[in-house]
């Protein structure tokens, strides 16, 4: 994604002059082709996270549009005082693109760790969140609401499907109805969950916009039964407000695989956190049969 990542804002530097990148010392030689090609609008401000995203908020006070990327925890965890009130409170349009997300860098430990990003920027009010699935679908995304006057944060991964589902922005891709439960998928988990799903009474149903959140597609498409598995690739139980409250009409259940609310203290492998929480193709299959057999 984060090849993507540069292409689609390189292109949007071309297309409009409105556009100011901030880099917080990640992803340099990758824009090295726009630090030439636009000097005055493309800069490394270093490892000044909490100062650029201020920064950020003054060039959107002039009505620029500022595009601040670095690691998730960086940019979050570190600066959520500056979205909350230079960006949330005063209603003002920016674009803070993260990578790492939850524990890609597993190797660098808890401190490059954010599997609590979602989760707290939800309380942001009137910021947008979206975690792409796909290069494409982050294309997508980012070039359907980059210049729409609000806050949005795309949370980018290491990791991705295999293929990209076709939707539009904001809205939920139904990938099959009528089963005894409902699965929801979010972001880049498909190639791990579609296959522990094969052939199980299901339905399915993908989102890759956390905030807006499509309530309509959900209540339209929930099993008769009410039970729900979510599969979340962040804090466990992160989408679970937002799913309770669309659906608060009904009863329903909810069963969620994520990330668990502990540190990770061990280091190695993104694959090797997936082993040792239970984010697996062997859990999702285990926990799927549970709901649908209860």
């Amino acid at each position: 994604m984060r090849k993507q990542l540069v292409e689609t804002v390189q292109s949007s530097l071309e297309s409009d002059s409105k556009l100011v990148l901030l880099l917080g010392d990640i992803g340099v030689y990758g824009f090295k082709e726009a630090f030439s090609k636009f000097p005055d609008r493309v800069f490394n401000i270093g490892i000044l996270e909490d100062a650029t995203v201020s920064l950020a908020a003054g060039l959107s006070k002039t009505d620029l549009i500022p595009v601040v990327h670095t690691i998730a925890p960086f940019l979050v965890e570190r600066c959520y005082e500056q979205l909350k009130v230079d960006f949330g409170y005063q209603a003002l349009g920016g674009n803070f693109i993260s990578v790492g997300a939850s524990y890609d860098y597993a190797a660098l430990g808890c401190t490059h760790h954010c599997p609590g990003d979602v989760a707290i920027l939800q309380y942001i009010p009137g910021m947008e969140i979206y975690t792409p699935g796909t290069s494409e679908e982050f294309n997508t995304l980012f070039n359907a609401s980059y210049d729409n006057g609000k806050p949005s944060y795309f949370r980018l991964s290491e990791r991705e499907n295999s293929h990209s589902i076709k939707m539009q922005h904001g809205k939920a891709s139904v990938i099959s109805t009528n089963g005894s439960i409902t699965v929801i998928l979010i972001g880049p988990v498909l190639d791990m969950a579609l296959p522990a799903l094969d052939e199980l009474d299901v339905g399915i149903i993908y989102y890759n916009s956390i905030s807006p959140f499509d309530s309509d597609t959900l209540k339209e498409n929930i099993s008769k039964s009410g039970k729900i598995l979510l599969i979340e690739p962040f804090y466990s139980g992160t989408m679970v407000r937002e799913i309770t409250n669309s659906l608060s009409d009904i009863p329903i259940s909810i069963k969620s695989i994520g990330v668990p609310l502990e540190f990770l203290r061990a280091y190695g492998k993104a694959e090797d956190h997936d082993s040792a929480i239970g984010f697996t193709e062997q859990n999702i299959r285990n926990t799927a049969k549970e709901i649908i057999d209860a």
